[in-house]
C-alpha cells in the first residue's frame, strides 16, 4: 500500500500543474475575448458589417480581422483597416497584451489614442493613420520599446511631441505627418540609428532641425516639409549618403545649399527645399555678379551626379542669375523640375529636350526671355507645363503638339506672338489651357473643338480676332472660359449655351453684337458672366432671374435696352451692373433709371367727334407758342443766367459763360475728351484770357440724377479745401445757342490722369511704359486716406464720398494725388435735425459694383465706414495691380480681390503683388548696382495689404478708422526707405 502511493502522487502532482496551466490559459483567453468585445461596443458604425461575425457562435481567432498565436489562442494581430469603421478606439486595447501589430488605419475612429496602448510591450506596428484621432501624441507609448513601425498619418493630433524616441531603439518607420502637432524636433530623435524613414511634413513644427539628426546613419527619406521651421539646415545632414528623398520645402529655414550636394548624396532621388528663405546665389550688393556660377550655380552643377534624379524642388528660392546650361545634363530619369518664384533669367536652353521623362516643368514667376525652343515637343510624356509670368516671346512652338500626356499648359503674362497653332488642339488629353495676357493674334483656330476634355481656357488680354468659332459648344466638359479684352467680333455663338458646365464666362472689353443667345437659358451653373464693354443690343433675357448660383453679372456698356428686371439677380444692385446701357429703363429703384413707358393696349378704331379733333389739333400749337417764347425770355436774360451759381461765392469764384467753355474746349472736340462718367464727360480745355489748362465736367442733364449730382457736387465743394482734394475753378449754370440748360464744373487740370490710367493703361497707352514705383503708389495711398480723414473728421461737417476708385483719384505734375467726382458725396451732420434725413440714408447702392460695400446693397445707410471700404478695395488694387472685378481674382474659391489678398497673407504675398513693382525693384537695382532686402519688402507688402484687408472687412463696425490706416501706412512707408 505504502509502496504505491508515490507513483500515484507523482500523477497526481502533474494533473494539478495542468489544470492550472489551463485555467490560466482560458482565464486569459477570456481577457483577450472581452478586450474585444469592449473594442467592439466602441465601434458607432459598421457599414460592411464586418463585425457581425465577432459573437459566441465561433471561437474569438476566427473573427474577422483577428490573428491569433497557435499555441496559446492569444491575440497577436488586430487588422481592420479600410473598412470605414466609425467610433472609438477602446481603452481595453491595453489588455490584448500579445498584441504585436495593430492595423486600423483609413477608417473613422475619432477621439484620444487611449493611453493603454503603452501596456502592450510586445507591440511592434501601430497603424492608425488616416482617421480623426484628437488629443496629444499618446505619451505611454514610449513604454512599447520594442515598437518598429509608428503610423499616425492624417490624423487631428496636436500638442508637443514630449517624447524620448532613445526608448524606441528598433524603430524603422514613423509617420506623424498631416497632424496639428507643434514644438520642436526632439533632438533624441538623433539617437534611434535604425530609423531609416522620418515624415514629420505638415504640421506646425517650430525650431531649429536637430543636428543629432545626422546621426541616424541609415536615414533614407526624411521629410520636414510644410512646417515653420527656422534656422539653418544642418550641412551633416547632406553627409547621410543613404538618403535618397529629402523634403524640406514650405518652411522659414535659411543658409546655403552645399556645392557637392550631388556627389555627398548620389542616391538623391527627390529633393524639395523650395519656398524657404536661402540665401540667393548672389551676394546681396551684386544681384547680377559675373562670380554666379562660382560661387552660387555648383550645387545645381553637382546634382549631374545624381544618376537617379526625379523630382527637383527648388521654387521661391531666391535663386537668381542666368538659367545654367548645365539643366540638360540632369539624370534623364528626371520626371518633375520646380524652379518657380526666383530671379532666373535668360534663356530655356535647346537642351532641354533631353531629358525626355519630364512629366512636370513649372518655370513660372521668373525673367526668362528668348523664345520656347521647338526641341520642348521632345519632351511627350509631359503631362503640366508652367511657364507664365515671364518674358518669353516669340510663337508658340507647333512641337508642343508632340506632348501628347500633356493637361496643364501655362503660358500666360509673357510677350508671346503670332498665332496659336491650330495643331496646339489636337492634344486631347488638355484640361487647362491659359495663354493670356500676350500679344497673340489672329483667329481663334476651329480646331479648338478637339478639346473635349478641357476645363479651363483662358485667351484673355490678346489681339484675337474675328467671330469665336460656332464650334465652341463642343468642349461640353467647359468649366471657365474666358476670351475678354480681345478684338472678337460677331454674334455670341448660340452653342455657347451646350457648354451647360459653364461656372465663369468672361467675354468683356471685344466687339460683340446681336443679342444675348437664348441658349444661354442652358447655363445654370454660371457663378460669373461679364459680357460688358461690347456692342450688344436687344433686351436683357428674363431667364437670368432663374439663375440660382450666379453671384455677378455684368452686361453694362453696350447697346442694351428696354425693361430691367426687378427679380431674381437683378433685385440686388450690388450683384449685377448694367451702366452705360442708355436705352435701359426700369429696374430696382437703386439703379435711378427712367420709367419704361406704359403699354397702351390696342382696341378697335374708334371715330373722333369735330370737337376732339379741334382740341387735338389746338393744344400743340398752343404750346409750340409757349416755348418759342420761353427761348426768347432765356436769350434775353442770358447774361444773367451766365454768372456761377450762387452757392459758389461771387468773390471767389470767377465767371464763366457757356460761350467761355465752348471756345475753351475748342467746341467741345472729342479731341479734347478726357473721359466720360455715369453723368457727364469730361474735356481738357485752354482759357484764352490767361492761357490756364482747365478740366470742363459737362453734366449729361438728361441722365435721370444728374442735375441733383451736379447740385450735391456744387455744394460739397463750395466747403471744402485741402491738399488731396481737387480743387475747383467755378461753376457755369446756363443755357447752349439752342436754348438747352447747360450745367459744368471746371477744375483745375491734372497732368497725369487718375490713378486708373496707369494702373490699367489703355492698349493705345501700353507702349508707353508708365509705372508707379512702389513708393509712389504708397505715398499716393496716403494722400488719398489724408483726404478722406479730412472729409470725415476735418472739415465742417462729415461728408462721405460714397465713389472712392481710382478712377476719381487724379495725380498733378508732382503725382500728389487729389481725390475728385463729388457728384454721390453726401454730408452726415452730427443730428439729424441739421439736414433732411433723406441725405444722410442710402436710397439705394451708391458708388460702382466691386467698390460699394456690401451693406449698401442690402438698404444700409450711407457712412464713412462705407468710405472706408471703398478705401480699402482701392488699396488692394492699388498693390495687386488687380480690378475688383478682375476675373483672374475670382477663382479658386474667391468671392473678392479681399478674399484674393486674405488668403495669399503673409506668405504668399509675393505672389500677388503687382509683377511691376517687382520688375521696377529690380531694373533699380540694376542701375544702382544695389539689391533690395527680400524679407524686409515682404514684411512692407504684407502690412500695406492687411490695411487693405482691415477696412475692407464685411461688418462695418469691424473696419478700422482711416486714421488708423494713415499711421499703419506711415509705418510700412518708414520701414520702406529704412531699407531701401
Amino acid at each position: 500500500m505504502v509502496f504505491s502511493f508515490f507513483p500515484f502522487s507523482i500523477l497526481f502532482f502533474f494533473v494539478l500543474v495542468t489544470s492550472a496551466r489551463l485555467v490560466y490559459s482560458l482565464s486569459n483567453n477570456f481577457t483577450d475575448e472581452q478586450a474585444l468585445l469592449s473594442f467592439k461596443s466602441s465601434i458607432t458604425e459598421d457599414p460592411s458589417g464586418v463585425l457581425e461575425s465577432w459573437n459566441n457562435s465561433i471561437h474569438f481567432c476566427h473573427w474577422t480581422g483577428v490573428t491569433c498565436s497557435r499555441r496559446r489562442q492569444r491575440v497577436t494581430v488586430l487588422d481592420l483597416s479600410s473598412l470605414n469603421l466609425a467610433g472609438t478606439l477602446s481603452p481595453h486595447i491595453g489588455n490584448l497584451s500579445f498584441l504585436r501589430t495593430i492595423y486600423l488605419f483609413e477608417n473613422r475612429f475619432h477621439g484620444l489614442i487611449p493611453n493603454d496602448i503603452g501596456r502592450l510591450f510586445r507591440l511592434q506596428d501601430l497603424s492608425l493613420g488616416n482617421n480623426s484621432f484628437q488629443g496629444g501624441f499618446p505619451a505611454e507609448l514610449h513604454r512599447c520599446t520594442d515598437i518598429r513601425f509608428i503610423n499616425l498619418h492624417n490624423n487631428n493630433l496636436q500638442g508637443e511631441l514630449a517624447i524620448d524616441f532613445a526608448s524606441w531603439s528598433k524603430l524603422d518607420f514613423i509617420d506623424l505627418s498631416e497632424n496639428h502637432i507643434s514644438g520642436s524636433i526632439p533632438p533624441s530623435i538623433g539617437n534611434v540609428s535604425s530609423l531609416r524613414l522620418i515624415y514629420l511634413g505638415d504640421n506646425n513644427l517650430t525650431g531649429d532641425i536637430p543636428w543629432e539628426m545626422a546621426h541616424i546613419a541609415k536615414l533614407e527619406d526624411l521629410d520636414l516639409s510644410y512646417n515653420r521651421l527656422s534656422g539653418t539646415i544642418p550641412l551633416p545632414l547632406f553627409n547621410i549618403s543613404s538618403l535618397y528623398i529629402v523634403g524640406l520645402a514650405v518652411n522659414m529655414l535659411q543658409g546655403t545649399l552645399p556645392s557637392d550636394l550631388g556627389f555627398t548624396l548620389p542616391k538623391l532621388q527627390e529633393f524639395y527645399v523650395g519656398e524657404n528663405k536661402l540665401s540667393g546665389p548672389f551676394p546681396p550688393h551684386n544681384p547680377l555678379g559675373d562670380n554666379m556660377r562660382y560661387n552660387d550655380w555648383t550645387f545645381f552643377d553637382s546634382l549631374v551626379n545624381c544618376s537617379r534624379l526625379k523630382r527637383l524642388g527648388l521654387g521661391r528660392t531666391s535663386l537668381r542669375g542666368e538659367l545654367p546650361n548645365s539643366i540638360a545634363n540632369l539624370s534623364t530619369t528626371l520626371e518633375e523640375l520646380y524652379m518657380y518664384g526666383n530671379y532666373i533669367y535668360g534663356s530655356i536652353p535647346h537642351e532641354i529636350g533631353e531629358l525626355v521623362n519630364m512629366i512636370h516643368l513649372n518655370f513660372r514667376d521668373n525673367f526668362l526671355t528668348g523664345s520656347i525652343p521647338q526641341s520642348i515637343g521632345r519632351l511627350s510624356k509631359l503631362g503640366g507645363l508652367y511657364l507664365y509670368g515671364n518674358n518669353i516671346s516669340g510663337a508658340i512652338p507647333t512641337s508642343i503638339s508632340n506632348m501628347t500626356h500633356l493637361v496643364d499648359l501655362y503660358l500666360y503674362d509673357n510677350v508671346l506672338q503670332g498665332s496659336i497653332p491650330a495643331e496646339l488642339f489636337n492634344i486631347s488629353t488638355l484640361e487647362e489651357v491659359s495663354i493670356a495676357n500676350n500679344r497673340l493674334g489672329g483667329a481663334i483656330p476651329n480646331e479648338i473643338l478637339f478639346l473635349s476634355h478641357c476645363i479651363r481656357l483662358s485667351l484673355s488680354q490678346n489681339l484675337f480676332s474675328g467671330p469665336l468659332p460656332s464650334n465652341i459648344g463642343s468642349l461640353k466638359q467647359l468649366v471657365a472660359l474666358f476670351v475678354s479684352y480681345n478684338k472678337l467680333r460677331g454674334n455670341i455663338p448660340a452653342t455657347l449655351g451646350d457648354c451647360v458646365m459653364l461656372e465663369f464666362l468672361y467675354m468683356e472689353g471685344n466687339l460683340f453684337k446681336g443679342n444675348i443667345p437664348s441658349s444661354f437659358k442652358a447655363l445654370k451653373s454660371l457663378a460669373f458672366l461679364d459680357l460688358s464693354d461690347n456692342n450688344i443690343s436687344g433686351s436683357i433675357p428674363s431667364f437670368f432671374n432663374g439663375f440660382q448660383l450666379i453671384k455677378f453679372l455684368n452686361l453694362s456698356h453696350n447697346k442694351l435696352e428696354g425693361e430691367v428686371p426687378t427679380e431674381g439677380q437683378f433685385s440686388n444692385v450690388s450683384a449685377f451692373s448694367v451702366a452705360g446701357n442708355l436705352e435701359l429703363c426700369g429696374g430696382i429703384q437703386a439703379l435711378h433709371l427712367v420709367a419704361c413707358p406704359r403699354k397702351v393696349s390696342r382696341h378697335k378704331k374708334k371715330e373722333f367727334s369735330p370737337r376732339i379733333i379741334l382740341i387735338v389739333v389746338l393744344v400743340p400749337l398752343g404750346m409750340l407758342f409757349f416755348f418759342l417764347a420761353l427761348i426768347y425770355y432765356r436769350r434775353r436774360n442770358s447774361k444773367k443766367l451766365n454768372d456761377p451759381i450762387p452757392i459758389l461765392k461771387e468773390d471767389q469764384y470767377p465767371k464763366l459763360s457757356y460761350q467761355d467753355l465752348l471756345l475753351a474746349t475748342n467746341e467741345f472736340s472729342p479731341n479734347n475728351l478726357l473721359g466720360q462718367g455715369r453723368y457727364g464727360s469730361v474735356y481738357k480745355g485752354v482759357l484764352e484770357s490767361v492761357e490756364h489748362i482747365l478740366a470742363v465736367k459737362v453734366l449729361n442733364i438728361e441722365i435721370h440724377g444728374a442735375n441733383k449730382t451736379f447740385l450735391s457736387e456744387c455744394e460739397t465743394l463750395r466747403h471744402i479745401r485741402h491738399r488731396n482734394l481737387i480743387k475747383i475753378i467755378t461753376a457755369c449754370s446756363s443755357t447752349d445757342f439752342k436754348g438747352n440748360d447747360f450745367k459744368a464744373l471746371v477744375f483745375e487740370f491734372m497732368t497725369n490722369g487718375s490713378v486708373d490710367n496707369w494702373l490699367h493703361p489703355s492698349p493705345s497707352d501700353q507702349g508707353n511704359a508708365r509705372n508707379l514705383t512702389l513708393l509712389q503708389r504708397l505715398n499716393i495711398s496716403i494722400d488719398v486716406a489724408v483726404g478722406v480723414d479730412y472729409l470725415h473728421h476735418h472739415s465742417h461737417a462729415s461728408i462721405i464720398h460714397c465713389d472712392l476708385k481710382p478712377s476719381n483719384v487724379l495725380l498733378d505734375d508732382d503725382l500728389v494725388a487729389r481725390i475728385g467726382d463729388f457728384g454721390l458725396a453726401r454730408f452726415c451732420f452730427p443730428t439729424t435735425s441739421d439736414i433732411n434725413q433723406s441725405q444722410m440714408s442710402s436710397s439705394g447702392v451708391r458708388g460702382t459694383i466691386g467698390y460699394v460695400p456690401p451693406e449698401y446693397g442690402m438698404g444700409g445707410e450711407i457712412s464713412t465706414e462705407g468710405d472706408v471700404y471703398s478705401y480699402g478695395i482701392f488699396l488692394l488694387e492699388m498693390f495687386s495691380g488687380k480690378r475688383p472685378t478682375c476675373s483672374s481674382t475670382l477663382l479658386d474659391n474667391n468671392n473678392s480681390l479681399h478674399d484674393y489678398v486674405r488668403k495669399a497673407l503673409p506668405h504668399r504675398v509675393m505672389n500677388i503683388v503687382d509683377s511691376r513693382i517687382i520688375i521696377d525693384l529690380d531694373d533699380h537695382g540694376l542701375r544702382t548696382n544695389q539689391s533690395y532686402n527680400k524679407a524686409a519688402l515682404e514684411v512692407c507688402l504684407a502690412s500695406i495689404f492687411q490695411v487693405g484687408i482691415l477696412c475692407s472687412l464685411e461688418m462695418p463696425k469691424e473696419r478700422i478708422d482711416i486714421s488708423v490706416a494713415i499711421k499703419q501706412l506711415h509705418a510700412a512707408r518708414d520701414k520702406l526707405l529704412q531699407h531701401r
